[in-house]
Formats: structure tokens, sequence, C-alpha cells
């Protein structure tokens, strides 16, 4: 029996009702496809009217740098690349800040994202 789910078949977009924080987690897409998917979060969860999000890159430590000359193996890929792209993207209107997660949430190899409210039409 193979206990590894299809990445295809995971909910990544969960929330926790309790702290009113909306997660996604990106462990096991390329860079393209969690870049996609962030830009989807972001945007969803400000129309639903979220103010915090957390957004878990890993750190890259099980990356397969080896095969990639031009990559620094002390630098994750999604783990600085993620926010650079939201900096750089027109969603970053909808953001006050993006920041380092706690020790709580995956420290290091997650950032919480910081949406400005939405406004009512």
């Amino acid at each position: 029996m193979n206990n590894i789910q299809d990445k295809d078949e995971i909910n990544y977009f969960s929330e926790s009702k309790k702290s009113k924080i909306k997660r996604l987690d990106l462990h096991g897409f390329s860079l393209v496809e969690a870049n996609k998917k962030v830009l989807q979060f972001i945007d969803h969860s400000h129309g639903q009217g979220y103010t915090k999000l957390l957004v878990i890159t890993g750190k890259g430590l099980r990356s397969n740098f080896d095969k990639n000359p031009y990559i620094s193996k002390g630098m994750g890929i999604l783990k600085n690349s993620v926010p650079e792209f939201i900096k750089n993207h027109e969603i970053s209107k909808k953001i006050n800040k993006i920041s380092r997660a706690d020790i709580k949430d995956g420290g290091d190899g997650a950032i919480y994202i910081f949406l400005k409210k939405k406004i009512r039409e």
C-alpha cells in the first residue's frame, strides 16, 4: 500500500476557522506551478475577505540542486522565489506585507501574507 497522496487530489487550500488564517502548502510543486497556485490563492482569499495568509514553501533542503549547477545549494527555490514573484506581480496591490512565518507555522519554510481589506462595491 502506498500512503502518499497524489498531489492533485490533496486540498491545498485549507483554512482554520479558529485563527482566520488561510493556508496553502506548496510542497511538491514546481516553481511555475507554485507561482500560479499562489496567485489564485491570494486573489481568491482577498475576494473572501481574508487578511492573513500562510504559504508553506518548505526550506528546500531535499531539493535536487546537484542537477543544476546554476542554483546554490544553500537556497531553497520556492522559499526565495515565491515572495519575489509576488512582490513583482500586480497582485501585490492587494498586499500590505509579506513576512517570515512564526516557528509554530513553519518558520523559515513559510511566509505570512497580510492582505489589504477588500473594498466593498
